[in-house]
């Protein structure tokens, strides 16, 4: 796998009953259970980005530079697995919107339209996840972490 090459992805979160501030945006609550936040790594980069969120994950060694970096850097929080498939397509939204659900209002989505790119689920939703990619005739990969 070549991970400069261009795609979308989703992480998948782990947390504890957890509230805390998400830069300007203000306080959250986040029930315990897990998070998946939708992606894309469309630029230059292409899915490295992917590597960026599991060093900054594990290594909690950078400020927030966007809403989700917040997720890393609490506690609270552990990356458990992250999805990714290979397309130069802009397919987020399509993936935030066959995921749905339970969402954090304006959460991950100030370049788009989408009420949310980030959502809830009491159970693992992995195989959700796999589903949302095939639905997009796009073959995922995981990295369980």
């Amino acid at each position: 796998m070549d991970f400069s090459e261009k795609g979308i992805y989703c992480l998948i979160f782990e947390n504890q009953d957890c509230k805390f501030e998400i830069g300007k945006k203000g306080e959250f609550s986040f029930p315990a259970g897990f998070y998946i936040y939708v992606g894309s790594a469309l630029g230059s980069g292409g899915l490295k980005r992917v590597t960026r969120h599991i060093n900054l994950s594990r290594n909690k060694d950078r400020s927030p530079r966007w809403h989700v970096d917040y997720l890393h850097l609490n506690p609270s929080f552990r990356l458990v697995s992250a999805v990714s498939a290979l397309t130069s397509a802009n397919l987020e939204c399509a993936l935030a919107s066959k995921i749905g659900g339970d969402s954090v209002s304006g959460f991950g989505c100030t370049d788009c339209t989408c009420s949310s790119h980030l959502f809830y689920r009491k159970k693992s939703p992995l195989s959700e996840i796999t589903e949302a990619f095939q639905s997009l005739k796009l073959s995922s990969f995981m990295l369980k972490l």
